[in-house]
């Protein structure tokens, strides 16, 4: 696996002054100087999964919502194929000083009903977001603006109205700079007015503002596809080179992969297992498999018996200990995945393979037997343990190769317990009714360490879907996003982690490299820093 790192877009962390993130545009942060070849009203087809809720941005942390999102909606910035942060709506995000932000909008940038994107649209947005009745699994991104509070329903009093096109965004704490870095993520992105009318059937049938728009009100067909068509409205960087975008959400990897051999499907951003020994030469110089900024893992949440206190200490690093990662990610995954050192991505700025206790992350049997039998000592374990998986995400064989080396290593019942798809899974994670481990991972919403770390482990935050909490790991992080450069933040980022080491919330497996591919029609494909193909920039014959 190449370990290339991604620059953060040359954002300093400051003390004190200003920071501006200039305007530029393109999805390589320049604007083509001829149109690319190719049939500009032709739809590009693609994979992707059903969404787990109505397609509303605060409540959309998952990879087949967002995927559409990103496409129909517009943020104040985006991050273009290398990370790098780009303004969109924004004319401007100023770092007035550790802790307060300046936002000046764009003038004429509007959303599909022909209303213009003002300050009172982000605002309004992000109040949303923030406010407890409206159950918003985003929610915890707003809490470093002033006047959040999860138990209530009270607005950001830190987000003042200047005018129509300018907002000042006033933070608790000075990770200013930190916070303008988030800011391309989709659980910012602007509502429309219309869309407090009736919150529910907007997220059916949303109106945005971004490069794309849903090509009817009944676009989504759920299970099915979603269609999007191009944005002509739309004037921002990512300007659509073709006519639109099809989502289909197959139900396995192994049927998109068969309908992109069959000339079915455009691009893909998932190979399954099964072909990934075969699909480069297969494909040829169509076939992706580049390092991207995906993590794996699966998590044993605390409530689950045996798994808390100092039992459950010993049996997380004796499962640990007991995965031969070296072996599945050669046989299952052919050598597409890595053996994980760290919580985090090594295509991040920051990353590192030298962590104290790291070690619980190397298959050692005799260890992970020994820390077994300690764990027994205090309370004899019962039961068989499950990772549950949704089955239309290609996970069935490394959830059972998994599977076996815990049952070869500890001597115990281990087994997958597949659920029909991601939606479902989630459902039963989020409402807290799961009564297995359940495989996690992390798609990362902008280059930085901390967003694999706060959004997932930190006391209540949006994705701490094992309800892990420690006050030392949570200092750690807050001290890093208001460190005075990036250097003494990552620092903080890898002390946090080693207290992730022993604690275990979740169990590090692997990261992966996107493997994908594209037909033989389509030309510009690029996969970005996350894994996702940049659509606006393909072009059809």
């Amino acid at each position: 696996m190449k370990r290339n790192k991604i620059a953060l877009a040359g954002l300093a962390l400051l003390a004190a002054g200003t920071l501006a993130l200039a305007g530029c545009a393109g999805g390589g942060g320049t604007t083509p100087t001829t149109a690319p070849e190719g049939d500009s009203s032709a739809i590009i087809t693609t994979n992707g999964s059903e969404p787990e809720n109505p397609l509303i941005p605060t409540n959309t942390n998952e990879v087949g919502g967002g995927k559409i999102l990103d496409s129909i909606f517009a943020g104040l910035a985006y991050y273009d194929g290398d990370g790098k942060i780009v303004n969109d709506m924004a004319d401007s995000i100023t770092v007035d000083d550790p802790s307060t932000l300046t936002v000046v909008l764009k003038e004429g940038q509007t959303f599909t009903d022909g209303t213009e994107v003002l300050a009172d649209n982000f605002i309004n947005a992000w109040n949303y977001g923030a406010q407890l009745s409206n159950a918003q699994q985003n929610q915890s991104w707003f809490q470093d603006i002033e006047g959040f509070n999860p138990d209530a329903d009270s607005d950001l009093t830190g987000l003042e109205k200047v005018d129509d096109h300018t907002f000042t965004i006033k933070l608790t704490s000075p990770v200013a700079a930190d916070f303008a870095l988030r800011l391309g993520y989709s659980a910012y992105y602007p509502l429309p007015d219309v869309a407090f009318d009736d919150i529910e059937a907007f997220g059916e049938a949303p109106i945005g503002n971004g490069p794309y728009k849903l090509a009817s009100d009944t676009a989504w067909q759920h299970d099915v596809q979603i269609d999007l068509v191009k944005n002509e409205d739309y004037q921002g960087g990512r300007q659509a080179q073709n006519g639109g975008l099809t989502i289909v959400f197959y139900a396995t990897q192994d049927a998109a992969y068969a309908d992109l051999l069959a000339g079915n499907v455009d691009v893909i951003d998932g190979v399954p297992p099964t072909a990934l020994p075969t699909f480069e030469s297969e494909l040829g110089d169509r076939a992706v498999n580049q390092p991207a900024a995906v993590f794996q893992s699966f998590t044993i949440a605390q409530n689950l018996p045996h798994f808390s206190g100092e039992e459950g200490a010993l049996r997380r690093q004796a499962i640990s200990l007991a995965i031969n990662r070296p072996e599945i990610t050669k046989v299952v995954f052919n050598d597409t995945r890595t053996p994980a050192s760290d919580f985090t991505s090594p295509v991040i700025d920051g990353w590192s393979d030298s962590l104290d206790g790291a070690d619980v992350l190397e298959y050692d049997a005799d260890k992970a037997k020994e820390l077994w039998a300690q764990a027994d000592a205090i309370s004899p374990w019962s039961g068989t343990f499950q990772i549950a998986y949704n089955s239309d995400g290609g996970h069935q064989p490394w959830v059972d190769a998994v599977s076996n080396s815990l049952k070869n290593t500890l001597g115990i019942d281990a087994s997958g317990a597949p659920f029909v798809d991601f939606a479902g899974l989630r459902k039963q994670v989020n409402d807290r009714t799961i009564t297995s481990a359940f495989r996690t991972g992390w798609q990362a919403d902008y280059p930085g360490l901390y967003n694999f770390l706060a959004p997932l482990y930190g006391t209540g935050a949006s994705s701490n879907d094992g309800d892990y909490t420690n006050p030392d790991f949570d200092a750690l992080i807050a001290e890093g996003a208001a460190a005075a450069n990036q250097d003494d933040a990552n620092a903080k980022y890898q002390d946090a982690q080693e207290i992730l080491l022993k604690d275990l919330p979740a169990i590090p497996l692997w990261y992966s490299n996107v493997t994908g591919g594209f037909a033989e029609t389509v030309s510009n494909v690029t996969f970005g820093w996350n894994s996702v193909p940049l659509y606006y920039e393909i072009t059809k014959e």
